[in-house]
């Protein structure tokens, strides 16, 4: 999902859940086996509950980090992995069928001769089109023509849903065209992105010496790529004001827009872009686009070659040769992410092809590797966090009754969906043989485009998913007011063969899905949005004041927390943080109705609060290279994993009593600094 793309909230990472029967053999408690008991737990309750296995399971060369979320996905890899190979050794599978589209783009992957004997030739029709180059209409022309393969070039775009006319889909343009993503790794003047803008200056000489340029061209080519692209990142907003939905929503005329960018006839564009008529646009940042009218004048054509040329080399560097393939991975894996050596070339066509045909896969995986009730059991544990959260509402001492009267309406009207989506996609227009990895990616990517745009003009399918079945993750979608939980592989990691205790399911489940998910609906972002998906205040003055002062105490809280000398960034990740907390609250109270709560029944010696927050703690049990930690701090809405579990527990009570955490512990927070929200 493009960065810009305003209408979800994702989890970051989901959590898959229980295998059906109970085996009678030696049982490993997870929970007492991954702890480190040399830590205080009330100095830094992440390693306390984690450390035990950090130890154990160090990183993987091949990766930036190592946990919960990749140990799922190793499972869940492996099984499309049996997909894959089993599809691709059906040859004489039906043309057009799921499994000779799964089984030729697999192979397709696989065959490195191919590959190699290829070289670029599967662009060669691309750059065609940019060496043809003559004038601005044609460069802007070529940059919207790159959009529909893939190949974002100079700007976003995309169709979505209308912010404040949710029944009606709009068209979005953004800021974009970054080859380092986000705009700070240009501009900071710290040590450490200066080291990073030098090796991307390599890696830029680099891949314009294995696309063909002598060493002096590569040299003045890369230099004028670097340049182009800082000017761009001048004019694109930090991450912190990308947030803010109302201030990235400017609807207007494509005349209007027409004046914004004079060099620039959107007119002409939007029929390239696929859109035969439109009467208005959706502008994220208007700035950036009067400066992206700046900037196509002020470098030459013969530049602009160079840079579009750039950006779609990169963007299928990773389907192309293996020296393309291994600089790709170089800078953006080793010098951003830390990670020393690539995966082996299975796993990484395993992930291709479910990225690419994952609403084929998802049909195979649902019906081979997900158990009976799996929809049942996420709602019976989604509607009891509904109605904590509810119950927190009523209970509001800030909140007048008007107010909290729409928050009840918008929570009653909030949609759950659950395992896997009810119709799949019809993806019979996609044509996919053995003969070209990175055709086979592109023809995907186009697929993906043409889904989009014939949205356009039409009604909006609340019934769609952009997620699938097998994919470790969750979203929110403010414009459908809803919730989206994949069905995944069922397991918690060390429970396989038996059902885990409640307080593991409302740990995990209850807390790190449906309480954060649901959440993200009253979060600073989702708060602004109506039951029905439109941005539209719903507030009264006052109690809009007073939750954006209860915000601004997770800002500030999380503003303090640092991890090698770089602060997390409260603005951009308070949206995360407020689900993450709202997340542990309404799962524990759900937790307290059942059974295993009333009872004080103790499981390894643990009362049921301990294991509580303990299986909370396991579901963001994640352990990141520093380069890694540095990265998500720079260029993500979620905050490092340690304060994922540390922040939000700090401010929990019911944790301060279960671990006896005290005045002078550094996770110990007064009832004066602690953030209640909802």
């Amino acid at each position: 999902m493009n960065l810009f793309r305003k209408s979800i909230t994702f989890l970051l990472i989901g959590m898959a859940f229980f295998s059906c029967d109970k085996k009678e053999t030696v049982f490993s408690d997870p929970l007492i086996t991954n702890r480190d008991t040399t830590v205080n737990p009330g100095e830094d309750f992440f390693s306390y509950a984690n450390n035990g296995w950090f130890k154990k399971n160090p990183i993987l060369s091949t990766d930036s980090s190592n946990g919960i979320m990749r140990t799922i996905n190793d499972t869940i890899n492996s099984q499309i992995k049996s997909i894959c190979e089993n599809s691709a050794k059906e040859e004489s599978a039906a043309k057009g069928s799921n499994k000779q589209k799964i089984g030729d783009f697999y192979a397709s992957g696989m065959d490195t001769i191919a590959i190699e004997k290829a070289g670029l030739s599967p662009l060669n029709t691309e750059i065609k089109k940019i060496n043809e180059i003559r004038d601005i209409s044609g460069l802007v022309n070529t940059m919207a023509h790159l959009q529909t393969v893939g190949a974002e070039s100079g700007f976003t775009f995309y169709v979505s849903q209308d912010d404040k006319i949710s029944t009606k889909y709009a068209l979005f343009f953004g800021q974009g065209g970054l080859g380092m993503k986000q705009r700070d790794y240009y501009l900071d003047q710290d040590k450490r992105n200066i080291e990073i803008r030098s090796a991307y200056l390599s890696h830029l000489k680099t891949m314009m010496r294995a696309m063909g340029d002598e060493e002096s061209v590569a040299v003045k080519n890369a230099a004028t790529i670097m340049k182009l692209e800082t000017e761009l990142a001048k004019s694109s907003r930090k991450l912190e004001a990308l947030r803010d939905p109302l201030a990235n929503y400017n609807k207007m005329s494509v005349e209007k827009f027409n004046t914004i960018t004079p060099d620039i006839d959107w007119k002409k564009v939007l029929p390239v872009l696929g859109i035969a008529k439109a009467d208005s646009v959706i502008v994220g940042q208007p700035e950036f686009f009067k400066a992206l009218n700046k900037t196509i004048k002020t470098y030459t054509i013969e530049e602009w070659k160079t840079y579009l040329r750039w950006n779609l080399v990169s963007t299928y560097a990773p389907y192309l040769t293996k020296a393309i393939e291994k600089e790709n991975f170089k800078f953006y894996a080793t010098t951003l992410n830390g990670v020393a050596s690539q995966k082996p070339r299975w796993k990484r066509v395993v992930e291709q092809t479910d990225v690419s045909l994952g609403e084929l896969i998802g049909q195979v995986y649902v019906a081979d590797y997900m158990p009976k009730g799996v929809k049942e059991k996420l709602l019976e544990i989604g509607n009891n966090i509904r109605d904590v959260f509810a119950s927190h509402i009523k209970k509001l001492d800030w909140m007048s009754e008007a107010t909290k009267q729409k928050a009840l309406y918008k929570l009653s009207k909030m949609v759950m969906k659950l395992g896997y989506p009810d119709k799949w996609k019809d993806m019979s227009g996609l044509s996919i043989n053995r003969n070209s990895y990175c055709s086979n990616v592109m023809s995907a990517n186009i697929w993906d485009y043409k889904f989009m745009i014939n949205k356009y003009g039409k009604p909006v399918d609340r019934n769609e998913w952009v997620m699938q079945p097998q994919t470790y993750n969750a979203y929110y979608n403010p414009s459908n007011n809803e919730i989206v939980i994949p069905a995944c592989n069922i397991i918690v990691p060390g429970y396989e063969g038996r059902m885990p205790d409640d307080a593991i399911l409302y740990g995990i489940i209850g807390g790190s899905f449906f309480g954060h998910e649901i959440t993200h609906g009253f979060d600073d972002q989702g708060s602004q949005y109506d039951e029905k998906g439109n941005l539209n205040n719903w507030w009264t003055a006052e109690d809009l004041k007073k939750f954006k002062a209860k915000t601004q105490f997770i800002v500030n809280q999380y503003n303090k927390f640092s991890v090698l000398g770089k602060h997390v960034n409260g603005d951009a990740t308070q949206g995360e943080n407020i689900a993450d907390l709202g997340g542990v609250i309404m799962g524990y109270e759900a937790f307290e109705k059942t059974a295993q709560f009333k009872n004080k029944e103790k499981i390894s010696g643990l009362t049921p609060d301990q294991r509580y927050f303990l299986a909370y703690a396991y579901s963001w049990m994640i352990n990141r290279r520093d380069e890694s930690k540095i990265n998500q701090i720079m260029t993500d809405v979620h905050s490092p994993e340690q304060f994922r579990i540390n922040g939000p527990l700090s401010n929990v009570p019911e944790f301060h009593k279960a671990f006896n955490v005290k005045k002078g512990d550094k996770m110990y927070q007064p009832d004066s600094l602690r953030v209640v929200i909802w």
